[in-house]
């Protein structure tokens, strides 16, 4: 099945390096290049932002899903496709996992982590068999995948789960695997 929708998996904060935003706006830009509709957290802030407000202004779609007790914390972003205030995380990841044909993670905190463990989780135990991919700019998730790497050498991660995530190390590689899945 081609993938036409990705979620993306990023932070809410900016990260205390500028090439951090240059990198999800990239993302969003090349997102709405190819025709792939972006579904993502629906916040403003952080790379978030970046992502989706890059999507918009490159004439593509951009579907926010954020739960209700995150918006007196964290703004939606306005003007999107479509904005979804849902009533709980666990609604949020949802229709973020049905909504999408592949995810994308980027940097982010622990949010992010829990986002991208829980979908290759899902992947694991047979939910979905939707690509998912890395992008390990900056060499950013070195250091995560050199753990995975000695979770598989131990025998406690399967070769197999191991190698369906694919790893990026630019937004056009990214972009390719979501394209070739």
């Amino acid at each position: 099945m081609p993938v036409k929708t990705v979620t993306v998996f990023c932070g809410s904060r900016s990260g205390e390096n500028p090439q951090w935003v240059s990198v999800a706006s990239a993302c969003g830009r090349s997102l709405a290049a190819h025709g792939l509709a972006l579904v993502y957290g629906g916040g403003c802030n952080g790379l978030m932002g970046a992502v989706a407000r890059a999507a918009m202004e490159s004439k593509g779609q951009a579907t926010g899903v954020i739960p209700e007790s995150l918006l007196a914390i964290e703004p939606a972003m306005q003007g999107l496709t479509e904005l979804l205030v849902v009533d709980s995380m666990h609604t949020r990841k949802s229709i973020m996992a049905e909504r999408a044909d592949a995810f994308l993670v980027l940097p982010g905190g622990i949010g992010t982590y829990e986002e991208f463990f829980e979908m290759w989780t899902w992947n694991q135990i047979g939910l979905h068999d939707k690509p998912i991919v890395l992008l390990n700019a900056f060499d950013f998730y070195t250091p995560l995948l050199q753990f995975l790497r000695q979770s598989v050498d131990h025998g406690f991660l399967n070769p197999k789960h191991h190698d369906h995530l694919k790893v990026a190390t630019t937004v056009d590689q990214a972009i390719d695997f979501l394209l070739h899945a």
